[in-house]
């Protein structure tokens, strides 16, 4: 194997995971899903970028 590759498949390993009832996710995916979350709530809250106004 190449020196890459051999890496790339040593750094393999299992995740991190949350439980909380039968409720179980794991740690990278949950904070991928918090940040669409914010930018979803930033994209909400945050003013549109307005042009020029006609009259």
């Amino acid at each position: 194997m190449s020196g890459a590759f051999a890496s790339a498949v040593n750094a393999v390993s299992p995740g991190i995971y949350l439980g909380w009832g039968g409720f179980v996710i794991q740690l990278g995916n949950l904070i991928v899903i918090i940040a669409m979350l914010v930018l979803f709530a930033l994209a909400l809250f945050l003013p549109f970028p307005h042009g020029r106004r006609r009259r």
